[in-house]
């Protein structure tokens, strides 16, 4: 699901720029910045690159929920909804610094045009998923610091944005318990 839903972000970004721009090539790519052995995962340059950095759970009501079936009731795992931090960084050549800014500015703006995506507005949109909606995230200086130090890259012109929210809901059964359907409360003492 995660996969879906940042790979159809990804599309649609694309498809902004080349309607906005009127070029040919994607400019936005789904990857990591760096490798686990410490080289540049990125392919080419003057890309912006849209890398999960966080998952976090979003806080509902009830964990458990129980359905009856038949003569027993099953403890079954609720859905579980998710919100996403995603890095959009701009992968510019040192020379090209101004066309990394205009290029970060883009995808300001394209959330500023679309932040809530649905089927009805995205087709490509996976069948899974009913709505994401996205809002700038706020982070500090040192959130941002520990952003870039944790990936093991050099700071690029970037923003966070959050997720809301991806549902899992695979409604697994945990567990089968028969219905008590009659207590009898009469103590016999003898």
């Amino acid at each position: 699901m995660i996969y879906e839903a940042l790979s159809c972000l990804t599309d649609e970004i694309n498809e902004y720029f080349r309607n906005k721009l009127r070029i040919n090539e994607d400019k936005a790519v789904l990857s990591g910045i760096i490798n686990q052995d410490g080289t540049v995962a990125i392919q080419g340059e003057n890309k912006i690159v849209i890398t999960l950095v966080n998952i976090e759970k979003e806080i509902t009501g009830i964990s458990n929920a129980r359905t009856i079936i038949g003569k027993t009731t099953a403890n079954k795992s609720t859905s579980m909804n998710i919100n996403l931090y995603i890095l959009f960084s701009a992968y510019f050549s040192t020379s090209n610094y101004p066309e990394a800014l205009r290029f970060l500015s883009f995808i300001i703006a394209y959330f500023q045009y679309k932040n809530v995506f649905t089927p009805t507005n995205t087709p490509k949109l996976d069948k899974g998923i009913d709505k994401l909606i996205f809002e700038m995230a706020a982070i500090s200086p040192e959130q941002q610091n520990n952003v870039w130090a944790s990936l093991g890259a050099k700071y690029m012109p970037s923003v966070i944005y959050k997720m809301r929210m991806l549902t899992f809901d695979e409604s697994i059964i945990k567990e089968y318990r028969p219905i008590v359907s009659n207590v009898n409360s009469n103590n016999t003492a003898g």
